[in-house]
């Protein structure tokens, strides 16, 4: 059965397609949504991902893969708590280095290195 979730939904992607769209030249955007503090040695927030065309004219969400809640696919924003889980993340797609943004409202762009391999397993 196929996901209406595309029809429904275009601004958002999941992993796989993070994974592809980072790999064919678009930028991942951190943003941050609550400030950051810091408790013993671990940083805490809340930061989602975005990626990002070089226009600017698409901009997707990363979200958890679907969970079919009856008949309705239900997609959430993937969100980041702490900056290792974020890092630990961005440096699964790929990513060399992050630049992370502490206050609410901040945002930083990252791209693949120029010579790197298409992420994806095979």
């Amino acid at each position: 059965m196929d996901s209406e979730l595309d029809k429904e939904a275009p601004n958002v992607v999941t992993e796989p397609g993070f994974r592809h769209l980072l790999a064919n030249g678009y930028q991942a955007e951190v943003v941050c949504k609550a400030e950051a503090y810091r408790k013993a040695s671990v940083w805490y927030g809340e930061w989602i991902v975005r990626v990002i065309n070089d226009q600017q004219t698409i901009e997707k969400v990363l979200v958890t893969s679907p969970r079919r809640v009856g008949t309705i696919d239900e997609v959430k924003v993937r969100t980041f708590k702490t900056i290792n889980g974020l890092v630990s993340f961005m440096h699964e797609m790929g990513l060399s280095h992050l630049d992370v943004p502490f206050q609410r409202g901040g945002r930083s762009r990252q791209s693949l290195p120029v010579d790197s391999k298409d992420t994806r397993d095979s």
